[in-house]
């Protein structure tokens, strides 16, 4: 018999050893990924952090040639859906399950005519939104078979993939987003990143297939100003006297001092822009207000992250949870106060989203892990209020007392990659790993904008093996025959040697790289393939 959720950590406060040890994982691989051991190239400067494919090209125009912008706000540690977007067409039950926690009828405002739902008044500032049109809500959104694990249930939203724990293509969705658009990402540096994070260190949404991370990473634009202007950060030259640990560290401050040539372009939207708004002293108001001036200065990056920790409310709901509500609700409605000013509030739609929901029975003073929970969309773009999705049901629950999910996140994923970022529906399903029911009563549409899509593009498998001899083997598939380049490259981008230059035919190919001592055991090289407009490339260890 399977073991159910075997991956789950913790479900609720009494797990509270599992639960610490699912924290320290979280956090030990958020450090990792900060100093650049796990899969990408960071560093944490005083407070300032940035992280970066080392050597990406990745074009300007990610969605076809249109300005939209999708910003993701991550609600990291679990959001309580039903004290965010109360079910008062069950009030009864849902104030039985909470007596302690639940929002009283006098703390919320109404959202639709028939009193359905409504959000606690902690959430205010988000009603003039409403009211516009340009919020949206998603109720019951989940996957099946729920992972309870902070650390599994994210790295499932952010890739996509319910399997994420056994399969070795570690990729977010978004990362695949970048890669499906621009498969040549190792060899020219952008002159603008194609995704940013503030403060989502360890989120993999932008991971590539080899777990490098393909966004900027930073936490503070002073920081980022002082960097481009400082220009050269990390000396090259004066390196420990040790022989292997001095190249070492001489390659890893190379491919730091890579990642600062972002800063310039960054650092000139930030200052070529303002906020016009008195953004509020909270984190996530803080974060949009830089997001929001890189945006108005035209830099050009299509997808950010932003992220409010603080959901794991196993205790004392009652304070911290009205409070992240407020933060959510000044922070997005200064955020949109603010792009309206620049009058580019259209071009941005914003979605929240957080690796579950909480339990639908109350603790003592707060709610352990759950499974399904609303997302809220916001944007002009919307073009309409409304609340879409199966409505919650209190009383049909899952075995272990909690909501039963009825929209897969992914159906939204694939809405925004279809219907806001503007790529084809084949591309979308190769992205997302198979076919999502879209949501039209989202309102959004393509029809307005001049995507440009590929056609007919030569679709190549690739990876990197080792041979028993020390040498390396690319190995290739290619979808159809063409004229073929296989060449092995630095980290740097500096070009070592020509394998293939020759017309193939279509299937399963070999090219073989005998290492000459070429650098030290260990090494990491690249090798990229190309083929008509199709350039692909990874990453192998040289073995001496």
């Amino acid at each position: 018999m399977k073991k159910q959720n075997q991956y789950k950590r913790v479900t609720n406060l009494s797990d509270i050893s599992a639960h610490d040890e699912d924290h320290k994982l979280w956090n030990r691989r958020s450090f990792l990924q900060t100093i650049g051991l796990a899969g990408g190239v960071g560093i944490g400067l005083g407070g300032f952090g940035i992280s970066a494919l080392a050597s990406a090209h990745l074009s300007m125009s990610f969605g076809g040639n249109n300005d939209r912008i999708l910003v993701l706000i991550r609600l990291k540690g679990g959001n309580d859906g039903l004290n965010m977007i109360v079910p008062v067409f069950d009030y009864g039950t849902y104030k039985a399950n909470r007596p302690t926690i639940a929002i009283n009828q006098s703390d919320l405002i109404g959202l639709d005519n028939n009193n359905m739902f409504a959000m606690p008044k902690s959430m205010a500032q988000l009603k003039p939104m409403w009211d516009k049109g340009a919020m949206k809500i998603i109720n019951s959104c989940g996957y099946p078979d729920h992972n309870l694990s902070h650390f599994t249930s994210s790295d499932i939203w952010n890739s996509a993939n319910e399997n994420i724990q056994q399969d070795q293509n570690k990729s977010g969705w978004l990362g695949r987003y970048l890669l499906n658009r621009n498969p040549d990402y190792l060899t020219n540096l952008p002159e603008v990143p194609g995704a940013i994070k503030v403060s989502s260190g360890s989120s993999i949404t932008f991971q590539n297939p080899d777990r490098i991370d393909l966004a900027v990473n930073f936490n503070t634009p002073e920081k980022l100003i002082d960097v481009a202007e400082k220009g050269f950060i990390f000396d090259t030259f004066n390196l420990p006297d040790d022989c292997y640990y001095g190249e070492q560290v001489g390659y890893l401050r190379s491919i730091l001092n890579i990642t600062y040539k972002y800063a310039p372009n960054i650092k000139k939207a930030y200052s070529n822009s303002s906020n016009v708004v008195n953004y509020s002293n909270n984190e996530l108001s803080r974060q949009l207000a830089i997001v929001a001036r890189l945006i108005k200065g035209k830099l050009g990056t299509k997808l950010y992250m932003v992220t409010l920790d603080g959901f794991d409310t196993h205790e004392n709901q009652n304070v911290n949870h009205p409070k992240l509500m407020n933060t959510i609700s000044s922070a997005i409605s200064e955020f949109y106060s603010d792009l309206e000013s620049g009058d580019i509030a259209n071009e941005v739609l914003s979605m929240t989203f957080s690796e579950f929901g909480r339990r639908i029975r109350e603790n003592e003073g707060g709610t352990d892990h759950g499974t399904a929970a609303p997302v809220m969309l916001f944007g002009p773009a919307l073009e309409g209020h409304d609340i879409l999705g199966k409505n919650p049901d209190l009383n049909n629950v899952d075995a272990a007392g909690n909501l039963k999910f009825d929209t897969d996140f992914r159906s939204i994923y694939a809405t925004l990659l279809e219907s806001w970022l503007c790529i084809d529906a084949a591309s979308v399903d190769d992205i997302l790993g198979d076919s999502y029911e879209r949501i039209p009563q989202l309102g959004l549409d393509c029809l307005n904008v001049n995507s440009v899509e590929t056609t007919l593009i030569q679709s190549i498998k690739h990876k990197a093996k080792l041979n028993g001899n020390g040498s390396s083997i690319i190995e290739y598939t290619l979808s159809r025959p063409g004229m073929v380049e296989v060449d092995i490259l630095t980290i740097m981008g500096q070009k070592i040697t020509n394998l293939v230059h020759e017309y193939q035919s279509e299937g399963l190919h070999e090219a073989v790289f005998i290492n000459q001592n070429i650098g030290l055991s260990g090494a990491i090289y690249v090798y990229r393939i190309k083929s008509g407009r199709s350039i692909v490339s990874g990453k192998f260890v040289v073995v001496n």
